[in-house]
């Protein structure tokens, strides 16, 4: 017996015996190579593929063209996988005269030999990972070569089989090129001429099909043309498919030397599966069968049936004609069968190389083909165009139909900008078709065509591929600008296969019926289809065995308790909602067919659905919570009883996901009492309930999932729902629970695992925001201890939630300040505060995640700052570099974001009367760095807020020097009148607030400036006081933009602050004699005559 370490020695000491001149022997010795490496797949090391390699093409040099067939099976099999190895040897293989480009250019007349080069052509092509690639020419020259192949036409001289197996060999060829990630298709005429042989091989053999392409696919709006055969031409070809669909193949043939080419039994035994009648199914004829139109068809179980047999009922297939209608031999029929093989592999292979093409282009690009492989409704008198769905529709084997929804799932992936341009909601009466409406009716027929193929299908690999692509299409497409209707198909269509027997294919169903709960939800379309009373359109295809649904009363709707309101009736039936019965009790009730009665003298065990099919359904359920919280509210501690079955059971994937549903369903309370929330309070959740829900989760298995140490991720989802608690329902708990909420959160602060640890840190930071919890001193200096801890992890992802609840604590902080006055303040730990300064200080300098809340931090603190703290000592230092950090924060280079928020924060800093601003040797700093952004950021919302930081201070003397005032001034007009000069459209539409927040911080300069300021101001307005005027009296009559609504004064208010600006002026321009009387005053009077006269002729 051959050892395989002994392989490559047998084959270099066999080819050291035998002499080139030996032809005979060289061919012998060939078949070897590629046998035995072959068969015993053996890795050949550098040195042995050296002289192997080198025995084989110079065998190709000098043997006579009768044994190059068999050394270029052996050479395919020395570079496969073994490219980067071979690159001394490419020159005299791919060179400008290289062999393998002789032996398969377009003048080579033997088509074995020309099959036998592509094929080795196509091996070196593959890539292997870390391994250097081809060189560019080589790549291209090789491209150009499997290019040119695609493109042949079929010379009456080769047989079929030959042909498709030179096809095949082209197609992998290509694959790997686009695979290897080297090969960029950037020209459009290179991407749109493998495109068009694509695209004619993705048909090649399709019975019924016959097209002609163009030689290059332009990116186009509209279907290219693309020839079809005669009508009888496609006849004929059915009335052929029709005589031998019935010969299963008798012998798998003798197989081409030298391809690893394996035959497709599945296929092979399931391409009969597609009756006669399926190639009618011109996807513009719904009159094909009873099952083809899916608008108008009566759900039921003949047509819809999952189950093996149901297409028999619509189609009649292959497998009803007996063997005496047919004219061929057993031997013929075989050769027909492996014929059909061979032209599914090729339409196999051009698939799976459109795939590869997908992957290395821009999506943007993609969608410029959209037409020519997106079925469009064909217009009236025109045919249908042929798409990927015509293969989905039309092809025999089940294979090639899947590998064709591949594609077009992978053409739908990440197309939602792309097709939201689509609207057909109104009726369009033009001369011409927009755009929009083009894209729509593509849409639509996707739909029809999709849900035709649903019907039509049999195999579950092939149904599981349907319904994949049917989720992506509903994930993107843009329903709100749709007619309604399309989802409505697709939610009665996919009822009966959520009972297939096959798990993907009921898997893949429930995944279809999240995807329609989360398209731009809430949608009324989908409300009006959860409104569906339990017994609509779920019947039972007899492919699986239903749960328990109709026996259990569990999931009945009890009536509304006291208080409870009745609001949502309508939408609650009296029975439960369908969807929800049906999720449920995937998830909590065992399978009917679990239980046997050869078992009846045993405790029977309960079974439940497999693992996928469970979490799907919740899935679903956790999608139906989030997008349409109105429903599921009515069902609020049934579900929560079910988000506690799931915590309860041993598997940790099901109490995951029953954690998560838990936190969907608190945050969808959250949602409703939010104070922006267009739910009424009547409509909402009431607080009692609220707190009887958590309650049921406080007593039940959360607090034990929180401390189950063993599943960390589980704790973390325990972790993310315990913070989305209603406050208004925590204030409400018993104070055993609110004790217990609070020590297991302070306990898993202190977690090893980092996602825990962020997840416990900004639990906490949502706590500390509580109203009932805010004002307990303990509390928050327990809570800031906690998030101090945090705050110095090595985990990034921990600091950034720590700096985040730092943030909120400093809130907290200054909300207590306001509202509890000098006691609040007192009572607080100096040491902690003073902890607590140094320790954003620190983070302010960390990753920008960190950075950006670290600067919100440090403006509270240093806001909350008494007196007494600014005078002792011990805080000197750390008020000192907390306000530096801020300073060079806001000169940094970092996002805008850290920019925007350290611009806040300096405005906070100014609201304390107790810092020496105006004094200090910050005070220049400070302002400066304000003033040059403002005058400079590219970033709008930046510059608003460096502007709204320079009107806050409320003394003159806070702005320091009249040197210093001038400065700030100056920025100002500067900032005016650059507030429209941008880059950058997406911030032109911040220009007007901006403006806003420029003049109202120079008209409060204007009211604290000193008689010392004004001839520099003068000097301004002497030259710019017309530019400054106008914006000013804009800013008068203009109202409030709706972001800035509740932070800027109105009309009315705005009026009263420039009439004391004017009243202040002319009080200090009295105490001026002469020469240096200056008219500002008289400047600002102009504008509020202006303004008072426009206003009045408005309201005229």
């Amino acid at each position: 017996m051959l050892l395989m370490p002994d392989v490559c020695a047998v084959l270099v000491q066999a080819c050291q015996l035998v002499h080139l001149s030996q032809e005979h022997l060289v061919s012998k010795v060939s078949q070897l190579i590629h046998h035995l490496l072959n068969r015993f797949q053996v890795s050949v090391d550098e040195q042995d593929l050296d002289f192997l390699l080198g025995y084989s093409i110079s065998a190709l040099k000098q043997c006579s063209s009768w044994t190059h067939i068999e050394i270029l099976q052996a050479l395919a099999t020395l570079v496969y996988n073994n490219g980067p190895k071979c690159q001394k040897y490419l020159p005299d293989l791919l060179g400008k005269n290289g062999l393998l480009v002789q032996f398969s250019g377009p003048c080579q007349t033997d088509w074995d030999l020309r099959r036998a080069a592509v094929h080795s052509m196509a091996n070196l092509c593959l890539s292997v990972p870390g391994q250097p690639y081809l060189d560019e020419s080589y790549r291209n020259l090789c491209f150009q070569t499997f290019l040119n192949v695609l493109q042949s036409s079929k010379a009456p001289d080769i047989d079929d089989i030959t042909f498709c197996m030179l096809l095949q060999n082209a197609l992998k060829g290509i694959q790997s090129l686009l695979n290897g990630g080297k090969m960029k298709l950037m020209q459009t005429d290179q991407l749109g001429s493998l495109l068009a042989v694509l695209k004619k091989c993705m048909f090649y053999g399709l019975p019924g099909l016959n097209i002609e392409m163009p030689a290059v696919l332009y990116p186009a709006p509209l279907p290219q043309y693309d020839k079809r055969s005669p009508v009888k031409q496609e006849q004929s070809e059915l009335s052929t498919f029709k005589q031998t669909g019935n010969r299963r193949k008798k012998s798998k043939g003798k197989q081409k030397k030298g391809e690893e080419v394996k035959e497709e039994s599945s296929d092979a035994g399931n391409e009969s599966i597609r009756g006669i009648d399926i190639f009618k199914l011109h996807l513009g004829d719904g009159q094909s069968s009873p099952c083809s139109d899916p608008q108008n068809r009566t759900l039921d179980a003949t047509c819809m049936s999952a189950g093996k047999d149901h297409l028999s009922s619509c189609h009649p297939s292959w497998k009803r004609i007996s063997s005496s209608e047919s004219e061929y031999s057993d031997a013929e029929g075989g050769i027909q069968s492996k014929m059909r093989s061979y032209q599914a592999k090729v339409r196999q292979g051009a698939l799976a190389c459109f795939l590869s093409t997908i992957k290395s282009i821009e999506k943007r690009v993609l969608y410029g083909y959209w037409s020519a492989f997106v079925p469009d409704t064909p217009g009236i008198g025109s045919p249908q165009s042929v798409s990927l769905m015509t293969i989905a529709l039309k092809d025999p084997s089940p294979k090639t139909r899947a590998c064709a929804l591949q594609v077009l799932s992978a053409i739908l992936e990440g197309s939602k900008q792309f097709l939201s341009v689509a609207e057909d909601a109104n009726d369009h009466k033009r001369a011409f078709t927009p755009f929009s409406v083009t894209i729509a009716s593509s849409i639509r027929e996707l739909h029809r065509c999709l849900l035709l193929a649903l019907v039509a299908e049999s195999s579950a690999q092939t149904l599981t591929q349907i319904i994949k692509c049917l989720a992506n299409l509903v994930v993107n497409a843009p329903y709100n600008r749709l007619k309604p209707g399309l989802l409505t198909r697709v939610w009665n269509q996919i009822k009966p296969y959520i009972r297939h027997k096959d798990v993907n294919v009921r898997v893949s169903s429930l995944t279809l019926l999240g995807a329609v709960l989360s398209a731009q939800a809430p949608l009324p379309e989908v409300q009006l289809l959860l409104q569906q009373p339990s017994s609509s359109g779920l019947s039972n295809s007899g492919s699986a065995t239903p749960h328990h649904c109709s026996s259990s009363d569990w999931w009945r709707k009890a009536p509304p308790s006291e208080g409870e309101p009745a609001a949502n009736s309508e939408s609650a039936s009296s029975e439960p909602c369908w969807l929800i019965r049906l999720c449920t009790s995937i998830i909590i009730l065992p399978r009917e067919d679990s239980y046997s009665d050869s078992d009846a003298s045993f405790t029977p065990v309960p079974v439940h659905e497999p693992s996928p099919v469970r979490l799907e359904a919740l899935q679903v359920l956790a999608l139906l919570v989030k997008g349409y919280f109105s429903m599921a509210q009515n069902y609020l501690l049934e579900f929560g009883e079910v988000a506690c079955k799931c915590m309860e059971e041993a598997d940790p994937s099901i109490q995951l996901h029953g954690a998560k549903l838990l936190e969907e369903l608190g945050t969808g309370i959250i949602q409703q009492y939010k104070p922006d929330s267009a739910i009424a309070p009547s409509q909402r959740v009431p607080v009692d309930l609220v707190v009887r829900f958590w309650t049921m989760m406080l007593n039940g298995p959360l607090p034990s999932a929180l401390q189950n140490d063993q599943h960390p991720t589980l704790q973390t989802s325990a972790c993310d729902a315990l913070s989305s608690i209603l406050p208004e329902a925590f204030s409400h708990l018993k104070d055993d629970r609110q004790i217990l909420c609070i020590t297991l959160l302070l306990g898993l602060n202190h977690s090893e695992n980092p996602l825990l640890k962020a997840a416990a840190a900004r639990a906490l930071g949502v706590y500390i925001l509580f109203s009932c919890l805010r004002q307990d001193v303990m509390f928050v200096a327990d809570t800031a201890n906690a998030i101090l801890n945090s705050l110095h992890d090595k985990s990034p992802n921990v600091r950034a939630k720590a700096a985040w609840s730092l943030g909120n604590l400093t809130d907290t902080l200054i909300v207590n300040m306001d509202s509890m006055g000098p006691s609040f303040q007192e009572e607080f730990s100096d040491l902690l505060l003073l902890k607590m300064l140094r320790s954003a200080a620190e983070a302010s300098r960390d990753k920008d995640k960190v950075k950006s809340n670290a600067v919100r931090a440090l403006g509270n603190l240093l806001h909350f700052l008494q007196p007494t703290h600014i005078e002792n000592p011990r805080f000197n230092e750390a008020i000192e570099e907390s306000i530096q950090a801020l300073i060079s924060t806001v000169q940094s280079e970092a996002t805008m974001k850290v920019r925007w928020n350290a611009c806040y924060a300096l405005g906070n800093v100014f609201k304390n009367p107790g810092l020496p601003l105006g004094e200090a040797p910050w005070t220049t700093q400070a302002y400066d760095a304000l003033a040059s952004v403002v005058k400079s950021c590219k970033n709008f919302k930046v510059r608003i807020k460096s502007a709204m930081a320079l009107s806050i201070p409320d003394k003159r003397e806070r702005y320091g020097t009249t040197k210093q005032f001038s400065q700030i001034w100056s920025a100002l007009v500067i900032a005016l009148q650059k507030s429209e000069d941008t880059e950058d459209f997406l911030e032109f539409k911040y220009s007007a607030s901006l403006r806003t927040q420029i003049c109202q911080a120079l008209i409060h300069l204007l009211s604290l400036a000193h008689t010392t300021d004004l001839p520099f101001i003068r000097d301004t307005l002497a030259e710019n006081g017309e530019t400054i005027g106008s914006y000013i009296l804009q800013y008068m009559k203009s109202g409030v933009e709706e972001d800035d609504a509740g932070m800027q004064p109105n009309s009315h208010e705005r009026e009263k602050i420039l009439k004391r600006a004017i009243e202040h002026l002319c009080g200090i321009e009295e105490l001026l004699e002469g020469k240096s009387k200056v008219g500002v005053a008289a400047y600002l009077k102009d504008i509020m005559t202006n303004h008072v006269n426009a206003t009045e002729l408005a309201e005229a």
